[in-house]
């Protein structure tokens, strides 16, 4: 089978050199390179290759940002100068951390270790590696969904899941992701954002209040206008958090 490979790297002569390494590995195709980590975030989530070949210090978003926002968590080998980052690389799960110079020798072992691990999860990894980042920036498809930008968390109202999408709702605008609402909420911190409903997570700082319905229920009124089911449970959550 063979595996797709994407090479992020603001250094040209550093992608020659890793396209040079992958020569020897017939059954290995880059599909594309890319010189930032914006463009490296937008690759992943487009084109889902095998495996990504990713500097740490690049212009736009780092490699450690282009791993929180594109939630990649498989056959990533990190490929840099500064040795400083190695302990959050691996607690994304990164598949090896070679530093610059590294040989031959040591890209293939790299490369040997990404083969084994690809499609299979370790028994027990979760509970050996710390909880990520609270999430700052989420990678979502722009407006013409042609595109991607990134869209700082903070400036979020509140987040809908459709279908397997979520859809997040800020300035006026819906950006649309593929990802669980579950997955999200627990990226969030909570001492912001609320799940509300099975379908709802909101931001705190939109909240302008909450109203209780004919039946006894309650609604979030958000300070753009908009009404939000509040569940039970959700109202519970909320009585905790405010």
């Amino acid at each position: 089978m063979t595996l797709r490979a994407l090479i992020a790297d603001d250094e040209h002569l550093a992608r020659r050199l890793l396209r040079e390494y992958l020569l020897p590995h017939a059954d290995v195709s880059v599909v594309a390179e890319a010189d930032n980590g914006l463009d490296a975030a937008r690759a992943i989530t487009e084109l889902k290759p095998d495996l990504v070949f990713l500097d740490i210090q690049m212009p736009r978003l780092t490699g450690l940002e282009v791993l929180t926002l594109t939630g990649r968590r498989d056959g990533v080998i990190f490929t840099t100068a500064y040795d400083q980052h190695a302990m959050q690389a691996f607690e994304l799960h990164a598949v090896d951390y070679l530093l610059k110079p590294f040989t031959q020798a040591r890209f293939d072992a790299a490369l040997a270790r990404a083969r084994r691990l690809l499609g299979q999860a370790a028994p027990g990894l979760e509970q050996l590696v710390a909880p990520g980042p609270v999430l700052t920036r989420v990678l979502v498809r722009d407006g013409s969904g042609a595109g991607m930008q990134v869209l700082t968390v903070d400036t979020i109202d509140y987040i809908e899941a459709q279908a397997d999408q979520v859809a997040f709702h800020s300035a006026g605008r819906e950006h649309l992701k593929t990802q669980r609402i579950s997955e999200l909420e627990a990226q969030l911190d909570p001492a912001r954002f609320v799940r509300v409903h099975r379908s709802f997570i909101i931001n705190l700082a939109a909240l302008q209040g909450l109203e209780k319905t004919d039946s006894d229920a309650h609604v979030a009124r958000m300070k753009n206008g908009k009404r939000i089911p509040v569940s039970r449970s959700g109202y519970e959550r909320l009585r905790a958090t405010l």
